[in-house]
């Protein structure tokens, strides 16, 4: 089973001058996890294969999966907010809707603090917009 690793470093060549925070790196080990949880694994791969030309390509499931049973604490059960055409947004669904996402953004944070993420898009477009907006 794949496994996130944050913060972490080993090896004779590798040294940080701020403990690792914010590395990120990817480990497969065929033992690890229970059942439960590689039968989870398996769900989300396939579910990627038969849905591929659908799924955002930083969906990161694996990494949500993890992250979510690691911070097992914080409380994801509140329903999501479902509003009718007609109907008027009102302070409840509001506060519902933004208790959910803040909780979820809480969930998917890893124990160094930062969130790890796919984010080679932004990386890779940010520098020719700048430089073509700025001459």
């Amino acid at each position: 089973m794949w496994k996130l690793k944050v913060a972490e470093g080993q090896g004779p060549w590798l040294n940080s001058t701020n403990n690792f925070v914010g590395r990120q790196i990817w480990e497969f080990d065929p033992d690890a996890g229970t059942p439960e949880e590689r039968e989870a694994v398996e769900e989300a791969r396939d579910d990627y294969r038969k849905n591929r030309s659908r799924v955002r390509p930083s969906g990161d499931v694996l990494m949500r999966i993890q992250l979510k049973k690691e911070n097992s604490n914080i409380d994801l059960s509140i329903p999501p907010v479902r509003l009718g055409e007609k109907e008027q947004v009102d302070y409840e669904a509001v506060t519902t809707a933004l208790r959910k996402a803040v909780r979820l953004n809480c969930a998917t944070q890893s124990k160094d603090g930062h969130w790890p993420a796919e984010n080679a898009g932004p990386l890779f477009f940010t520098p020719p917009l700048v430089s073509t907006y700025f001459c």
